[in-house]
């Protein structure tokens, strides 16, 4: 399990660690010998700049000053700030630094040294500016080793504060934090190493993570594959709303539903769209509703536990009465696309009828449409994800490079697999037909929202470039058979 922790959980592991008996200085030591370890690992001893703020990052800056020099690199030294004003294991790190140090100045940077970047850490509240900002523009171009983060990346939400440089490399201490994975500083911290600078795992105890990386550690053991005495309806019969005229929307979801494991899929057609739907695959049930008094009797069957609303419905009034339906039919739900869309305009009438076995599943602009407060306020997916989910009651996932899934207990997940190949038409709907045939085999909402994300990343990998959406459920049983086996 991987967990991430914030800027606050990381200076509590700190400081359960100094209770414990290892001293401050000793962990900076550690912290910055890890660093040099990974320079030295990857290039060999050329010019180097270490530029040091006037806090704990700069503090680890000078003992990897110091480190380099005496393993034979050239190396240069520049501080922001006062020497004077550094306090504590800064302080004893400069003291225990011999060469000279030069203030801070875009001008070190000529010539193109190695940049150690060690000015600001996870910690940074507030946009760089002045001298700060005009070194770290300096950086572009440059070959960057950022300690901890980039300087100007806030490492809870991974915006950036003013300006960020590009690193090469990231070494962090202990635990990466949310801000790797997040975007925009996921694209700027380029190859990061979490190093050990002797915090033991302990301390997670008195911690207490609530956000972590997707991966089957998190839920592999609650996967429902299939049992030997299982017949098709104890794996569930989800049931995909279908529209009239987007048709390969449902389609897409639908089959995914089945490749995830569903036991039984219907698409519930409109009257005019029967005929497309019924060519399709045999697999499929089709059902004809002709109006939402024909959708609520088909979802009277008690059989039918999990439906998904949403991709190709089409917005309007009819397909938020399809939605409160289904809700009122104490069905879990998936709600995509055009569902959300269609509740937007009194999305309080939704979150009433919400359960914790529903999941939403927002592209940033549904976001913005279902929860537009939350959308214009700061502090990053992560946030906003987590104070969705507690208003709505349900699990929210918001898609992107760095997709998010939160919980209504506060729990979050970043996803961290996905390639660029799933921007592409229809790998949403593949997506949401995933989270429906997990729920519909009885996993927790929000351990199949997290399995569908990463499955859903982990079968584009496999599919590699050119990769379109049909690819998507037809690649997945090849990567379920390594999950299965433990290969993966």
């Amino acid at each position: 399990m991987e967990e991430l922790l914030s800027v606050a959980e990381m200076y509590r592991a700190d400081a359960l660690t100094m209770a414990g008996g290892v001293p401050g200085p000793v962990l900076m030591e550690a912290a910055g010998a890890a660093v040099v370890r990974a320079v030295c690992e990857r290039w060999a001893p050329h010019p180097t700049v270490v530029l040091c703020g006037p806090g704990n990052n700069g503090g680890d800056g000078f003992v990897i000053a110091r480190l380099l020099l005496e393993a034979g690199w050239p190396v240069r030294l520049a501080l922001l700030g006062s020497r004077s004003a550094l306090r504590g294991d800064a302080a004893v790190a400069a003291e225990r630094w011999g060469g000279p140090v030069e203030a801070a100045d875009p001008f070190l940077l000529q010539g193109n040294p190695l940049v150690i970047d060690a000015l600001f850490g996870a910690g940074l509240t507030r946009p760089l500016d002045g001298i700060a900002k005009a070194v770290v523009d300096a950086m572009a171009g440059r070959t960057v080793v950022a300690v901890d983060v980039p300087s100007g990346v806030h490492g809870d939400s991974g915006e950036v504060l003013g300006a960020a440089p590009q690193a090469a490399l990231t070494v962090t201490f202990f635990r990466r934090k949310p801000g790797h994975l997040l975007m925009p500083a996921r694209a700027l911290c380029g190859e990061v190493v979490v190093a050990d600078i002797g915090i033991p795992d302990s301390v997670l105890d008195s911690i207490e993570p609530t956000a972590f990386e997707n991966g089957p550690s998190l839920w592999r053991r609650r996967y429902p594959w299939p049992r030997l005495d299982a017949h098709k309806y104890a794996r569930g019969h989800a049931v995909v709303l279908g529209g009239a005229r987007m048709t390969g929307a449902a389609r897409l979801s639908a089959r995914a539903a089945l490749r995830a494991g569903a036991g039984l899929v219907t698409i519930a057609s409109p009257p005019e769209a029967f005929p497309i739907y019924a060519a399709g695959s045999p697999s499929l049930i089709v059902a004809e509703t002709a109006d939402g008094q024909a959708f609520e009797a088909l979802l009277s069957d008690s059989r039918k536990n999990a439906v998904l609303l949403g991709p190709g419905a089409g917005v309007g009034p009819d397909t938020r009465a399809r939605v409160l339906s289904a809700l009122a039919a104490g069905k879990d739900c998936v709600l995509d696309a055009d569902a959300l869309t269609s509740v937007a305009e009194s999305p309080t009438d939704l979150f009433d009828c919400l359960t914790g076995r529903c999941v939403l599943t927002p592209h940033e602009g549904e976001f913005a449409r279902v929860f537009p407060d939350l959308a214009k306020a700061g502090g990053g997916k992560m946030s906003r994800a987590r104070a969705a989910a507690e208003r709505c009651g349900a699990v929210v996932l918001i898609k992107g490079a760095d997709t998010v899934v939160a919980a209504p207990d506060g729990r979050a997940v970043v996803n961290a697999n996905a390639p660029a190949d799933l921007a592409t038409a229809g790998s949403g709907d593949v997506l949401a037909g995933m989270v429906l045939g997990l729920l519909a085999q009885g996993m927790d909402a929000f351990d199949a929202t997290c399995a569908a994300v990463w499955l859903h990343g982990a079968t584009a990998n496999a599919v590699g470039p050119g990769l379109i959406a049909e690819d998507l459920p037809e690649a997945l049983p090849g990567v379920l058979r390594r999950l299965k086996t433990g290969d993966l």
